[in-house]
């Protein structure tokens, strides 16, 4: 599904080169649940970028079910994004001004999704993520758990082929890290596959 040989990326400035990817090769195949783990600053998140064709490395090849995605235009990538990848971020990234039903609507908008069509489908993953009763709330009224579960619910309503997610319990306490976790784990058992980078042994031995 997802294979990369000797991915490198490089940051330079005036003064500094910085390698924060190495020759990384790895293969995911459909279905996996893979942790990339390693302490801050080790290139984690700018790989996850990379596989999310949200950046590019400055030398190797990746592909993604057999296509080159390191030769893409930029339109290219944004349609292998459509359909292909659902993201979620530490930071959750839900729109302050927007409630929970409109944060998750939000990516069947951009798809030009019908509105009745998109009703059915955001009402059945806030059921799926257990949040079908705070629908009409704004993401300050919700706790950081269930921010997090938004943010998956919006990562899974455009039935993506996979998930890219970038310390998804960073900013959780325990309790609530082994209860997103769960979610992800069941999600996955559905057949979706994901990939998560963190920095915690335990969130990694989770995807057992």
């Amino acid at each position: 599904m997802i294979k990369t040989e000797k991915l490198t990326k490089l940051f330079a400035t005036e003064e500094v080169q910085t390698k924060a990817l190495n020759e990384v090769t790895l293969q995911v195949e459909q279905g996996e649940f893979v942790a990339i783990m390693g302490p801050s600053g080790c290139g984690k998140s700018t790989l996850l970028n990379i596989l999310g064709t949200l950046d590019s490395p400055t030398s190797g090849s990746y592909s993604f079910e057999g296509k080159q995605v390191d030769k893409m235009n930029e339109n290219q990538l944004t349609a292998l994004r459509k359909g292909n990848l659902g993201f979620i971020f530490q930071s959750f990234n839900l729109i302050d001004e927007l409630t929970v039903y409109e944060n998750v609507e939000l990516p069947l908008i951009y798809m030009g999704i019908k509105a009745g069509k998109r009703k059915a489908r955001v009402n059945k993953v806030l059921e799926k993520v257990n949040l079908l009763h705070r629908v009409n709330h704004y993401p300050q009224q919700l706790s950081g758990g269930q921010q997090q579960r938004v943010a998956i619910a919006r990562a899974l309503i455009a039935k993506p082929q996979i998930i890219l997610a970038d310390e998804p319990t960073g900013a959780l306490d325990s309790k609530t890290t082994v209860e997103v976790m769960e979610l992800l784990r069941n999600v996955n058992k559905e057949g979706m596959t994901m990939i998560i980078v963190t920095h915690e042994q335990s969130v990694a031995d989770a995807t057992d």
